[in-house]
Parts: C-alpha cells; structure tokens; sequence
C-alpha cells in the first residue's frame, strides 16, 4: 500500500483514471479535487505505483476523526484486479475497521468485498444501489431563468441547519457538520425567496456528484430544480469535472427532472455503502430527494 502524495504523481494518476470513465468517475472525480487545492482533505491510496491495480481514496486521519461519523470517514474505490481490490480493502492500513465509514464506487467488486469482510468481522452493513446519471453535453442544457422575486445565489453555511432538517437520513450532528463541509468548500447552488430562505438547492460533494438535492414541498411543480441544477452544473463545468449524479431507483420525480435536463441513465450500479456497529435501517439522501 503507497500513499500517493507526490503532485506529479496524483497529476499522473488522474490521466490515467480519465482513460477509465465512465467507470473511474468517483475515484476520478476526488482525485480531481485532490489535485486542486483537496479542500476535503483526502489522501489518495494505491497498491503499487505507477502500474496500479487498485486505487482508494479516504480522508486524512485530521479530518475522520470522530469514531461514528460515516458522513465525513468517505472513501472511494476502483480497482483493476479483484485480487488486488480484496486484498487493498482487506488492509486494516487502509480502512480503518473500528471505525465507521461510508465506500462508493461503480463496480460490483467493491460491493462484494466490503460486504464479505463486514460479514467476517461481525459488522452490519447498509447498501444503497442507485443509478448513475452522466450529462454528456452540459452546455447544452436547458436554462430555466428563476421566477420573478427569486435568485439564484451558492448556498450559505447559515442555511445548513434547514438542509440538514430537510434530509430524512441525516438529521444529526454528523450530518450537520458534514453539510457544513459541503457548503463551504466544494460548488452549491440555490433558489432564494425574496426574504432570503432557499426554497430549492443543491450541492456537490468530494466526488464532485450533484447530492442533497430538495424543493420545499410547497414549491415543486415549478421547474426550479432546473435553475438550481443549470447553475450548479455550469461551475462544474467551467472547472473541467464531469456532470454526474446517483439517484436511488425509487426516485422518480428527480429522474423526471434530470433527463429533461439531458442527463443519461448510464449501465450499472453506484453502490454505497455504509459500515458501522449496531447499523439501524435508515432512509439514505438520494442526490435529488424531490425536484
């Protein structure tokens, strides 16, 4: 196991994750941040160097360092070699097991890994199968101007604490503080009243995926998730990271939303999955909870 902190190295090491997308994206993707400023303070794993089989993303040890929060304790993974994959995730140097933790990635054999070691070790482990959606042309996509009254404006941190109760499964002070990360490093986007309150928002997160996606119940109906999204997926955008997003398969308001907006569903599964002792069942955010 090497830890990649060498910039030439990581700059490398994007190149060849970009060869892979689709199947790189959230390796890709964190990398991506890593190399520009890593404002979520990720380290970047590999099993050998530069002919990789097997890469893992986690965050520093400074930034996980509550034993329970599997909000912020996020990894990626993409792997070229399953042996490689079980034997990286397998490496108590790599995931630190007393701890809990969240893992996402596109290829079945993460799932399976993490799923089998959770099993040997005792540990219950929640999984969230949700479809992955890539926009293949993002100037090209409609833009809704807001309604008169309303503004588009990035999220604040003062508004964390409505997002946080907005979102069934995070309503803790994990949730809160990881919200927080969110708002204040990575693009965000949102619809304002004329008193200030957003009413429709979205975020990104250290994948660079649209997530936290919500419209006040009261306001649906009006297409103000798409001037949410054309504003958010425009910094994207302009900062070279592709456009993608999962979406739990039940959601199918927000799939509505997305495919008018011309994102596409792409073969496969975005797994997520979260490890932690005395798991309880819970509703996970899917990236656009209701358009």
């Amino acid at each position: 196991m090497l830890i990649l902190s060498c910039a030439s190295k990581l700059q490398l090491l994007e190149g060849m994750l970009r060869l892979g997308l689709p199947h790189t994206l959230p390796v890709y993707c964190t990398v991506m941040h890593v190399n520009r400023g890593n404002p979520a303070g990720q380290e970047v794993l590999v099993d050998s160097w530069p002919a990789f089989k097997m890469v893992v993303t986690r965050p520093c040890r400074e930034v996980a360092w509550d034993p329970s929060d599997y909000f912020t304790n996020l990894h990626t993974a993409f792997y070229r070699d399953e042996g490689a994959c079980r034997a990286l995730l397998g490496n108590s140097r790599t995931i630190n097991w007393d701890q809990a933790f969240q893992i996402q990635g596109l290829q079945d054999g993460v799932y399976e890994t993490i799923r089998d070691i959770a099993r040997a070790r005792g540990l219950e482990m929640e999984t969230y199968l949700h479809r992955l959606l890539l926009h293949p042309d993002p100037p090209a996509m409609p833009q809704y101007r807001p309604d008169k009254g309303l503004r588009l404006a990035p999220v604040s941190p003062a508004h964390a604490m409505q997002l946080r109760d907005a979102w069934t499964f995070g309503r803790n002070s994990w949730s809160l503080r990881y919200l927080t990360l969110l708002i204040r490093h990575f693009p965000s986007a949102c619809l304002l009243a004329p008193e200030g309150t957003p009413i429709s928002w979205c975020l990104t997160d250290p994948l660079a995926a649209l997530t936290h996606g919500y419209t006040l119940p009261e306001h649906r109906g009006q297409r103000h998730m798409g001037s949410v999204v054309g504003m958010l997926v425009a910094q994207l955008h302009a900062r070279g990271f592709p456009v993608y997003t999962g979406l739990l398969p039940h959601n199918e308001p927000s799939l509505r939303t997305l495919q008018r907006l011309g994102f596409r569903i792409l073969p496969g599964v975005f797994y997520q999955l979260v490890v932690r002792p005395g798991l309880t069942q819970s509703q996970p955010a899917s990236a656009l909870d209701s358009a």
